[in-house]
């Protein structure tokens, strides 16, 4: 026996390459005859959802141009790009010297306006109604002394001149009462002067409305709540009418514009549910809504714009920033389902998959429907159970195989 260990202790580096032969032959030995050991794809039932994926930009439905509705220089810029502002905050001051000149010059109008009126009601019309009380006396007065006299002529006790100076009297007091009426009237509501004075009120005062107006726009305010994104002015610029100073994007919904394959164009429909995510916050995302489908195609593009909204959008927003956006197309909460990996020619309409049988991969041809991310429904060609080799596994067809389920 120990010649027997000594003679192995000698020769145990060729002992030992021999097994190795011995070994790698056996299994090269069960490689050819049962074929290589492939992890298999198994077919189960599952939820499944189809979804179109694309990148756009964030954008809101419209943006504001404020500029301003005078011509002015302006002072001062008080907002900054990038602000959120609310309504009715002052974001811009015009120079406002002549225009406050021009409201202190109305407001002037406005009161010698006010103090005729008071002047007709306190002084004129009362003292129109005084002549014609005085007047209204004297015509009275010369009537009866006309009376007298007329019937004194008429028994010859008065002679024809007294006759004549009583009817003179009569006549200037009838006029002088008639020239009373009239200047009641007119400085009565209806009355010319009334009227005049009216109308002198009323035009100073839409002159002050007017001259304050003008002030107001000295100072250009926010129409909206929103987010300025653009900024074109500084002091000393001359605003002028139609010239955009600020872009104000307003605050609330909030769209993705997208531009989506044409190919997909028949996967979309308004009202579908999206989950979008900002490239700058890819772990966070959102829910979105398609609200708008462009009727037309981009030819240069071969692409169609699609737009969702964002009802609640989160605070990180910004305009025009970079988003992913998955859009819900198909959904089926128990559908037959293999991974994508392991059906060949899906683009050519006529799929099929190596399925095994007897050991062997076999060609079996599956009609498929909605497409996952990661999965595909397979509609009919295979049941539940059954399994499909990984295109990516270089079996052929007919070749031997050991299955292995992951």
């Amino acid at each position: 026996m120990p010649a027997v260990w000594s003679a192995i202790a000698a020769h145990r580096w060729f002992i030992l390459a021999v097994l190795l032969l011995v070994g790698l032959g056996a299994w090269q030995g069960v490689r050819v005859i049962f074929g290589p050991a492939v992890v298999v794809d198994q077919v189960r039932r599952g939820s499944l959802v189809e979804t179109v994926v694309a990148s756009g930009h964030v954008e809101t439905p419209y943006r504001v141009e404020i500029g301003s509705q005078i011509t002015g220089t302006v002072e001062e810029v008080l907002v900054q790009e990038g602000e959120r502002v609310t309504k009715g905050q002052p974001l811009i001051s015009l120079e406002a010297r002549e225009l406050k000149a021009a409201v202190v010059q109305a407001q002037g109008a406005v009161a010698q306006a006010e103090a005729r009126m008071r002047q007709l009601a306190e002084l004129t019309l009362p003292s129109a109604k005084e002549s014609l009380t005085q007047a209204q006396a004297t015509l009275l007065n010369a009537q009866q002394t006309y009376d007298r006299t007329s019937h004194l002529a008429e028994g010859g006790y008065a002679t024809r001149q007294a006759l004549d100076d009583a009817q003179k009297t009569l006549d200037v007091a009838r006029a002088q009462k008639r020239a009373a009426e009239f200047q009641v009237y007119t400085a009565s509501p209806g009355g010319s002067d009334y009227v005049m004075a009216e109308t002198q009120l009323n035009q100073a005062r839409a002159n002050l409305d007017t001259a304050q107006s003008r002030l107001g726009y000295a100072t250009i305010s926010a129409p909206r709540d929103g987010v300025l994104i653009t900024r074109n002015v500084e002091r000393g610029t001359v605003a002028q009418p139609g010239k955009a100073l600020l872009v104000l994007a307003p605050a609330g919904d909030v769209q993705l514009v997208l531009q989506i394959d044409e190919r997909n164009l028949g996967k979309l429909a308004l009202g579908q549910k999206a989950l979008a995510s900002a490239d700058a916050y890819p772990d966070k995302r959102f829910p979105a809504i398609v609200s708008y489908i462009n009727p037309g195609v981009d030819i240069s593009r071969a692409s169609v714009q699609v737009k969702l909204t964002v009802q609640d959008p989160p605070d990180y927003l910004r305009q025009d920033m970079t988003v992913s956006v998955d859009i819900d197309v198909a959904s089926k909460p128990d559908a037959l389902v293999l991974p994508v990996r392991s059906v060949h020619d899906l683009t050519s309409g006529q799929a099929w998959v190596l399925g095994v049988k007897d050991g062997r991969a076999v060609k079996r041809p599956v009609q498929v429907g909605i497409r996952g991310n990661s999965h595909i429904e397979i509609v009919d060609g295979l049941s539940v159970g059954e399994i499909a080799v990984p295109a990516n596994s270089g079996i052929l067809t007919g070749q031997r195989l050991r299955s292995v389920l992951p």
